[in-house]
């Protein structure tokens, strides 16, 4: 039997704006994810007067989070991926002495942690700043935002030098791509060229930040974090081989800068056909040299591309679209499930990079149904987790280095795309619902227990 290592790393992994509502107490600002009531690609509500909206509460991880972590103990965790509310910090972004309460609430979350043995992985930036970072500096496009966000970064780096030794800076960095409004703090209209200034200067702060990490940190390990959007070719013809490889340069490229140190050619290219100018310094050249110590990633789906603009009918994902593949099912939400794509993506990220690899969000939405007795059978869950660890454990026999397994939303959450509850993603139900109804109880699923034996078994129940 192929066992996961020993000190392979097992839990999962949530986000501050999707778990901990409370988005006014202890002085808490305005963020963008809080004036995005209908998600990522919803409208803008800039919440005067307060919409009400599921994320005010969430799931109430805020005040909960004893119970709740109890539970990710329960389980096995010996690591939970977590991100910072940055507006607990600094509520407008633009201060220069943090807000204590904020930093006081973390410092009982990391307290929580280390009670129960779970080793906290820390997310600065995952879908959400500050608000007044958007209004009045024009959102990442404004290279002022790269000091606001090191003094951030620093802040935190020094608070928690002895509780947190795994950090990531932006949560899936291409995604700004697709949805500029939460990924840089600019309009989805914009041109290219400025946001692909920002993202510039956004990964200008990455470099900053992994060079802070190691001056403050020595003994920490900080990654980046891509949003693993495999497309492979819909047919053998080259054409369509050469249009799936340039669709994959465009999100690939974010890990090539953080771990390269640099703008690789295809995308010089690029930017000259589509007479995209970025403003770069030499000083901005020697902050992206600092590279990450490890790459992270979140895969849920895979898709195909095709050199025929006459096939290139969409996936109707809600993050990406691409073309179905023929040869897959899909979610309820249009995600193409391809659990051997997981592999295929872990060795070409391991072949490209030569970097330990961490897959931090995995897992399957799903229309759970809670039962009058409480329980919750979603064995489509275990069989799509099931399957797509046994397609881990294969890629670590090919010799991949991969530090650990969190997956997406180990408890109910409000989605990020929709901001609704409907879609869960939990190994415990959360008895609250796209309305706002509901007790907030919690409650184990069936996959609570399945979870446990495979951490506990290190794999050796995976089917």
């Amino acid at each position: 039997m192929k066992l996961f290592p020993e000190t392979f790393l097992w839990g999962g992994a949530i986000a501050a704006n999707q778990v901990e509502g409370a988005w006014q107490e202890d002085g808490k600002g305005l963020s963008t994810s809080d004036v995005h009531p209908q998600g990522i690609f919803g409208g803008i509500d800039q919440r005067q007067p307060a919409s009400g909206q599921l994320k005010d509460i969430a799931i109430d991880f805020y005040h909960r989070y004893p119970q709740d972590i109890a539970l990710f103990a329960e389980m096995g965790f010996s690591c939970l991926r977590l991100s910072i509310a940055w507006t607990r910090i600094f509520p407008r972004g633009d201060e220069t002495t943090p807000n204590e309460a904020g930093l006081a609430y973390y410092d009982k979350i990391f307290a929580e942690l280390e009670q129960h043995g779970i080793q906290p992985m820390v997310t600065l930036s995952h879908y959400e700043m500050p608000w007044a970072l958007v209004s009045e500096y024009g959102g990442w496009g404004n290279r002022q935002l790269i000091g606001f966000f090191m003094n951030y970064a620093r802040v935190f780096f020094t608070r928690y030098r002895e509780q947190v030794k795994l950090w990531l800076t932006f949560n899936e960095i291409n995604m700004s791509l697709h949805a500029p409004v939460t990924g840089i703090g600019i309009a989805s209209d914009s041109s290219l060229s400025n946001i692909y200034q920002a993202i510039h200067h956004q990964l200008v702060a990455s470099g900053l930040a992994v060079q802070a990490c190691h001056e403050i940190i020595p003994a920490a390990k900080i990654g980046n974090m891509l949003l693993g959007g495999l497309v492979y070719p819909l047919t053998s013809r080259p054409a369509d081989v050469w249009v799936a490889m340039q669709e994959n340069h465009h999100w690939l490229f974010f890990g090539d800068i953080q771990v390269r140190g640099e703008y690789p050619g295809y995308m010089l290219r690029y930017f000259r056909e589509n007479n995209i100018r970025l403003y770069i310094t030499e000083e901005d050249d020697a902050a992206l040299k600092h590279s990450v110590d490890f790459v992270s990633f979140s895969y849920y789906m895979s898709g195909c591309a095709s050199a025929d603009a006459a096939r290139h009918q969409s996936c109707p994902a809600n993050i990406l679209n691409m073309i179905p593949n023929p040869h897959l099912t899909a979610s309820e939400w249009g995600w193409q499930i391809d659990p051997l794509g997981l592999r295929v993506l872990l060795n070409l990220l391991w072949d490209r990079y030569h970097k330990p690899l961490f897959i931090v969000e995995n897992g399957l939405g799903a229309r759970d149904q809670l039962t009058e007795d409480h329980q919750v059978i979603d064995d489509y869950r275990i069989s799509y987790l099931n399957d797509h660890l046994q397609q881990v454990r294969e890629a670590l026999e090919d010799g991949v280095n991969i530090l650990g397994y969190t997956s997406w939303g180990p408890i109910d959450l409000v989605s990020a795309s929709k901001g609704e509850l409907s879609k869960r993603y939990g190994f415990i139900y959360v008895d609250r619902h796209d309305d706002g109804s509901g007790s907030l109880q919690r409650y184990r699923k069936k996959s609570f227990g399945w979870y446990q034996s495979v951490i506990a078994s290190r794999g050796a129940i995976l089917k």
